[in-house]
């Protein structure tokens, strides 16, 4: 289904995201509504039709899950067509995080917000040479991923893999890390840690506590900072919901809230999922690009999360 001639709209699908039952939909929706359609095949692939497409269309839809996002947004980072092409999602995937935060709430959803949606042009953050949109989370480890059920990453996302890490790995891979954030606009001062950590996560548009809403505030040019510190099981856990001990006050969590950061291993390299896509590294420098793409969102998007009261920051313990 791809054309001679350039489209104005594209739509990158990964038909083997989530269950893999949604390319038969997602083809007629996408085709109805005037998309050049194309389905990957092999890695590198939606990345690279959203470099070719970029140029040419208005619009490029991702058709998928939050990792087909991200491949989707970096191709179109990589034409350097951020500011003239509209970056659409059509969720597929199993969780689904990214759609969720912006109010899209199945396929059929996506196209009506596509055509009827507002446009709002949100922050894109940057790690290394690359973009993520939701989040980066570090501190994963394969087996616990490999364990992580479909049921409960549908429930808790990425959430999922820290909890089926504290409750089943019986021994953790720390992380010896310094990270040091830049100044924020809202009096947060610049600040350094550094110790042993369990787990990094760095929301964009995602948030990593159940408090309020799981949408970050994905319009203000910063980033919101969590870092478990590697302590007992049993202190972290403590026998409590785990979306609860993000909302606890805890000395072995650390939050902030910064527009940069960098984080440096103490030790060998470190992987980090960037909305799910994998980049290992020694050390991550990461910003934000303040409103630099242009997606439509559904009418339960919240462009201030928080309606002008910032959530409390939990210093941890600086060293």
């Amino acid at each position: 289904m791809v054309s001679d001639e350039a489209s104005d709209r594209v739509l990158v699908c990964n038909p083997v995201s989530g269950s893999g039952d949604h390319v038969d939909d997602v083809v007629e929706l996408a085709a109805d509504h005037g998309f050049e359609i194309r389905k990957t095949e092999e890695a590198g692939d939606a990345k690279r039709f959203a470099r070719e497409g970029a140029p040419d269309a208005d619009l490029v839809a991702a058709a998928g899950g939050d990792g087909t996002l991200n491949a989707v947004v970096n191709g179109v980072a990589a034409a350097d067509a951020l500011e003239t092409t509209t970056v659409a999602v059509v969720p597929a995937g199993t969780g689904n995080n990214f759609a969720a935060n912006i109010g899209v709430r199945g396929l059929e959803h996506a196209f009506t917000v596509i055509e009827d949606g507002r446009r709002r042009s949100i922050d894109v953050a940057t790690a290394n040479d690359r973009v993520f949109v939701n989040s980066c989370v570090g501190g994963i480890t394969a087996e616990a991923s490999s364990e992580t059920t479909t049921e409960s990453k549908a429930e808790l996302g990425v959430l999922a893999y820290v909890k089926n890490t504290l409750e089943t790995v019986g021994e953790f891979d720390s992380l010896p890390l310094r990270a040091e954030t830049a100044a924020g606009p809202n009096g947060e001062a610049a600040r350094a840690w550094e110790g042993d950590a369990l787990f990094v996560l760095i929301g964009n548009c995602r948030r990593f506590t159940g408090a309020r809403t799981a949408q970050a505030d994905v319009e203000d040019g910063l980033l919101e900072v969590t870092i478990v510190e590697d302590a007992a099981t049993t202190n972290l856990l403590g026998g409590a919901a785990l979306e609860g001990l993000f909302d606890r006050d805890s000395a072995h969590i650390v939050r902030r809230r910064t527009p940069s950061l960098t984080i440096e291993s103490r030790g060998d390299s470190v992987e980090y999922s960037l909305d799910g896509e994998m980049l290992e590294t020694e050390r991550l420098r990461l910003g934000t690009e303040p409103k630099a793409l242009t997606i439509p969102v559904g009418d339960g998007y919240q462009p201030d999360p928080d309606e002008g009261e910032l959530w409390p920051l939990e210093t941890g313990t600086d060293r």
